[in-house]
């Protein structure tokens, strides 16, 4: 080999390298479901190895009186034992690390009142493509809606996590809710330039535009709109209910004193100050569970040489509480007595300071409940959790909304 030209030394690196490349593989376990079965297409060999690359079709079959929950694929990351789901089977995974794969089924009564649409996409400002779910009543027709953020540390998680609760929320044909998704800050989606939170909340803004839009098609009223989410998306939740007047096309912190968010869908024909007047108009109040209103854990995520506290006191929903006396925007507020990341005196700081501005405000902490109990996912914990808290504080929320919308 000592004889081989530089190019041929190369040559034959490259084909070596991609030799093993190919020739790698991962172990994939399938999670026996209850109620219900799994097939997995090609067939799971007998040492659970597939090559890298390979492409499998999870089809999931309920018993007798079940429906699909969700097919999906496990994996370890941000928090955990991640989930990445799809309420339609056949579902489709990738091999490209180890992982589980499986389904949940649940009753079929439990969905029998309500029609879900999924996957509408309403913007593509980056890598990802951005999409909710529609969550309908039956025969519903000129309701309000409830839009609900997900949580997830502003980096991690889907909309699919809070059907559980856009399950209850439709429960007694009342409301017809939408479970939205929008890019993770930074780098997190593998954008090239990280999104900053300014972009997260212009991501809110255009899916309430797009919902704003569409919601008669889903039996919804566009000018009865109220938010929810629950950790990160309790944030974005009371962020955006208050500060719907800060949407501009002045930027965000590119001129001194000057922070506006661009929604990342403007529905056609109107202007940005239009659809700002719209989403001020239409949505009446918020619902944030165990969110994030100031202080250590708020961050602008901005790269920016220029960025000051300012920009973080830009996105704090404590810092840009309006007067009732301009615009009333109601709060009901849950957290967990033994959450461990959202502490009881940063809670009772934003309560102090909403009723300071003459806004009606409700926190209830929710007695023995640690973070993300109203989260919904395949393993039985968190089905157990959301059980046995979820429920209960979802029909509470319910008849907050019913009161102002």
């Amino acid at each position: 080999m000592k004889n081989l030209t530089p190019k041929a030394l190369m040559l034959m690196a490259t084909v070596l390298f991609t030799g093993m490349a190919y020739s790698q593989s991962f172990t994939i376990k399938v999670d026996q479901p209850l109620n219900g079965t799994i097939k997995v297409e090609p067939a799971l060999p007998a040492d659970g190895k597939y090559a890298a690359g390979t492409l499998l079709t999870i089809t999931a079959t309920p018993s007798k009186g079940f429906v699909l929950d969700a097919a999906y694929y496990s994996a370890p990351g941000s928090w955990g034992q991640m989930f990445y789901e799809s309420m339609s089977s056949p579902f489709q995974v990738t091999v490209d690390k180890d992982k589980h794969v499986g389904a949940s089924f649940i009753e079929k009564n439990l969905v029998d009142h309500i029609k879900v649409t999924q996957d509408i996409v309403y913007a593509k400002p980056g890598v990802k493509t951005l999409k909710y779910d529609v969550f309908s009543p039956k025969k519903a027709k000129n309701l309000p809606c409830i839009i609900i953020i997900h949580g997830g540390g502003w980096v991690s998680n889907t909309e699919d996590i809070m059907r559980g609760l856009a399950r209850e929320l439709t429960r007694g044909g009342k409301f017809v809710v939408f479970s939205i998704d929008y890019r993770w800050a930074g780098k997190a989606d593998g954008d090239a330039t990280g999104n900053t939170m300014a972009d997260l909340m212009g991501d809110v803004f255009g899916a309430i535009a797009h919902i704003r839009e569409h919601a008669a098609e889903y039996g919804g009223d566009p000018d009865r709109i109220g938010l929810t989410g629950d950790s990160a998306g309790g944030h974005l939740s009371a962020a955006c209910s208050l500060m719907a007047d800060k949407i501009g096309d002045g930027g965000f912190g590119k001129t001194a004193g000057v922070f506006q968010f661009m929604p990342s869908y403007i529905p056609a024909g109107l202007t940005v100050s239009q659809v700002r007047d719209q989403l001020v108009k239409s949505i009446k109040a918020a619902a944030p569970s165990y969110g994030v209103f100031g202080g250590n854990l708020l961050k602008h995520y901005s790269d920016d040489p220029a960025a000051t506290d300012a920009w973080k006191d830009a996105i704090a929903p404590i810092s840009n509480i309006p007067d009732a006396k301009v615009r009333a925007v109601p709060q009901y507020l849950t957290r967990g007595s033994v959450d461990p990341l959202i502490k009881d005196p940063d809670v009772k700081v934003f309560v102090d300071a909403l009723v300071k501005a003459g806004q009606r405000v409700e926190y209830v902490q929710v007695g023995g409940a640690s973070h993300a109990f109203f989260d919904w996912k395949p393993d039985t914990r968190t089905k157990d959790t959301f059980r046995q808290y979820g429920i209960y504080y979802a029909a509470e929320m319910k008849a907050f909304f019913a009161s102002v919308l």
